[in-house]
């Protein structure tokens, strides 16, 4: 049991504890901050429950916590974001590379530079010509081995600095070339126009914000992402295995991580998780 002294907890956690684990588990992204910010508390978060006093989680040189996630999220999106810790951090490549399922919320009639919610309208057109049977035609171009090209507000880097951060400085820069991306499955849940919403299955490196965009231009008008939500990636499911904020502890996260290969946890209670990395992984 945790002890205290003069009526204040001592944590029951030791720092060596939480840098012994290795593995991968998954958190709850919200809208707002970015994934960078999201991790940065994360690891704030842990290090305090853990007795260290005034922690900085952006300190690169000499961390006292190894962690990071498998994959950026927008700003304005929400849902899953897998977080390695330890030697975890050495499978995020997996993640990024893997199987990532989205529920995506897009508006006809309107596009944005940004081509989401947060960006300036740049067009407008007429969208009451489309309809459902079309919209869902338009889909089967979008199924299957495809070339996409990147947003310009984007995580991706030019000259070591990020697409994104480049142009709120005011910087020109150019559209990336096309690449290839895999989209699994994609349908149409909803259509209440102006608004549509997308189940959308894909590979890694795939921009739903492209996908909208694309969509709406290929449907005679244009469209941008209201609402954006990760619902799944690799393993890792937004109703089963991620941590709301108010579990981030180290007992919570030992409890739903799974461990590298060759690595074990033990729980709190003493037992061990009931499913490997290997198992999950088929």
């Amino acid at each position: 049991m945790a002890g205290s002294v003069t009526g204040v907890a001592v944590p029951k956690h030791s720092l060596s504890k939480l840098q012994s684990l290795n593995g991968l588990f998954a958190i709850y992204k919200k809208e707002g901050p970015t994934s960078a910010d999201v991790l940065n508390s994360l690891k704030e978060t842990l290090l305090k429950e853990a007795g260290v006093k005034d922690p900085n989680p952006r300190k690169r040189k000499k961390q006292a916590l190894k962690m990071g996630h498998g994959g950026t999220l927008d700003s304005a999106a929400s849902g899953v974001l897998v977080v390695g810790i330890g030697n975890g951090t050495k499978m995020l490549s997996t993640m990024l590379a893997g199987s990532k399922k989205y529920l995506a919320v897009g508006e006809l009639g309107k596009a944005t530079d940004t081509l989401d919610a947060t960006g300036k309208v740049v067009h407008e057109k007429l969208y009451d010509h489309i309809t459902r049977e079309a919209f869902e035609e338009k889909l089967k171009q979008f199924t299957g081995d495809i070339m996409q090209v990147p947003p310009l507000y984007s995580a991706l880097k030019k000259d070591g600095k990020r697409l994104s951060v480049l142009l709120k400085q005011g910087h020109e820069v150019e559209a990336k070339p096309a690449r290839p991306v895999t989209v699994y499955n994609l349908s149409l849940q909803d259509f209440t126009p102006p608004l549509f919403t997308l189940d959308v299955e894909c590979g890694g490196g795939f921009y739903i914000r492209s996908l909208v965009d694309d969509l709406g231009k290929a449907l005679s008008s244009c469209a941008h992402v209201r609402k954006l939500i990760r619902t799944k990636q690799g393993q890792f499911t937004l109703d089963d295995h991620t941590l709301q904020e108010e579990h981030w502890t180290l007992q919570h996260i030992v409890q739903s991580m799974q461990p590298c290969p060759g690595s074990e946890v033990t729980k709190e209670d003493g037992t061990k998780p009931n499913k490997t990395w290997k198992q999950l992984e088929m």
